[in-house]
């Protein structure tokens, strides 16, 4: 049986299985049964069924038969928080912390304690936020190449609340937006969330297929453009200039809204030209303070073109109304005092020792990532299951992400992400030896 028919036939059962269309308990078919319905030779049905079993989604009992389990596996592994236990080296999610950062909270709020403005944090904050606090904004992202006023500038609820008020605003359900087949996984949430249609752009080695996103949008009517040109996530490559220009010209001839995901952005040094500079009439760029400062810290910012700042003011007044005054103040204080500036190098040092680590325990495999980045790409093999690589290691106690969490795409490949920033040195070390010697066995 060609490969591509056995790999199809074992996908299918793991999407039913995971999605709840084959709910836990459910006799499957014998191997018998299998082979006659599907025309298998009956060794590649008990093969399929042993690569379920493997993955952990079904177990085989004597005499009775092979049944769908229970299992607390989620799809593609990483979604939710909540799936990594205790006990377990988490590989999924990025949380990058410094020694020293609980002290200068503490610093902060004895500061803020000291300041004659405490009573008004008590109050609701403006719909956008202060205009001093969106002033402190726009002078932090004209460091980043993002010249906007501070009226163009909205506070927000951390850089997801700044993604979804962007869709929110900006689409409607049924609209279409195109993004690359591999995307960051919360902005997918989101777009399954707002009943958007996601169109996936081709994507190479280099970044994504813009010809095919030109040739995408004569045949389709796309509203808007979700792109990660600096640092993407999960795949790391830093567009250059030539494609961000390609990009905004393809949305201009086409009238596309583009929005622009910075979250990693901090990590790239010396990036070319953002596309919120290129593009400023059509541009929404999105990012926060999660990954420079701390995951807790839910402060993040909207810069937008004027004409679209009171559509998305609305809707952080509909849904969150406005962001706690006493976080944002703290947050603005520490873009003011060049706090942000330093924890971004000393960040930007420790994302590279860590790669630099990666790249020597993990050498000879085909490793995709950026030399600064909090995060990798591994493929694997065309015959290897990333669900099978995933409950190998969970039993290793080490979390691990798959690509289907990050896939717009009909075509998941079989790949892992790993995150790198949220466990010290040695204990990476240690998962990275186990991983490679996981996947080193398939090879």
């Amino acid at each position: 049986m060609p490969r591509s028919r056995y790999k199809t036939l074992v996908d299918a059962y793991a999407a039913d299985i995971r999605s709840g269309r084959l709910a836990p308990g459910t006799r499957l078919p014998t191997h018998r049964e299998l082979a006659a319905r599907e025309g298998l030779a009956l060794v590649t049905a008990s093969r399929v069924y042993a690569e379920l079993e493997a993955m952990g989604l079904v177990s085989g009992e004597t005499g009775r038969g092979t049944f769908v389990r229970e299992t607390s596996l989620s799809p593609g592994q990483g979604i939710d928080q909540k799936d990594v236990a205790v006990g377990m080296i988490d590989l999924n999610f990025n949380y990058p912390s410094l020694p020293g950062q609980a002290d200068l909270l503490r610093t902060a709020l004895r500061q803020l304690a000291l300041s004659g403005d405490l009573e008004s944090l008590l109050r609701y904050q403006p719909h956008a936020g202060r205009q001093h606090e969106r002033a402190s904004v726009a002078r932090h992202l004209l460091s980043r190449g993002v010249s906007v006023e501070a009226e163009q500038v909205l506070i927000v609820n951390g850089a997801q609340q700044g993604l979804a008020v962007a869709l929110m605003a900006l689409l409607k359900p049924g609209d279409v937006i195109a993004a690359d087949a591999l995307t960051y996984s919360g902005f997918k949430v989101l777009a399954e969330a707002l009943h958007l249609e996601v169109v996936a752009i081709p994507i190479n080695e280099q970044g994504p297929d813009l010809a095919a996103l030109d040739k995408l949008c004569r045949s389709r009517s796309v509203r808007a453009v979700y792109s990660m040109p600096t640092l993407h996530n999960p795949l790391g490559w830093v567009m250059p200039l030539e494609q961000r220009e390609q990009l905004v010209s393809i949305a201009r001839r086409h009238d596309l809204t583009i929005i622009e995901d910075a979250a990693y952005a901090f990590l790239a040094e010396n990036p070319p030209r953002t596309l919120v500079d290129l593009a400023p009439e059509r541009t929404v760029y999105v990012s926060g303070l999660s990954k420079n400062i701390a995951t807790g810290l839910r402060v993040g910012f909207i810069a937008a073109p004027a004409l679209m700042v009171p559509a998305l003011e609305r809707i952080i007044r509909a849904t969150t109304w406005t962001t706690p005054g006493i976080m944002t103040a703290i947050a603005c204080g520490w873009l003011d005092d060049g706090t942000v500036t330093q924890l971004e190098e000393q960040k930007r040092n420790d994302a590279r020792a860590r790669q630099t680590m990666a790249a020597e325990l993990l050498h000879g495999l085909p490793c995709i990532t950026h030399p600064s980045s909090y995060f990798l790409w591994l493929p694997l093999p065309e015959d290897v299951r990333a669900d099978q690589i995933v409950v190998e290691l969970m039993q290793q106690q080490i979390s691990v992400t798959t690509a289907e969490p990050f896939s717009v795409a009909t075509y998941v490949p079989h790949a892992i992400r790993l995150a790198l920033g949220s466990v010290d040195m040695e204990v990476l070390r240690q998962a990275l030896i186990t991983v490679r010697k996981v996947v080193g066995a398939y090879l």
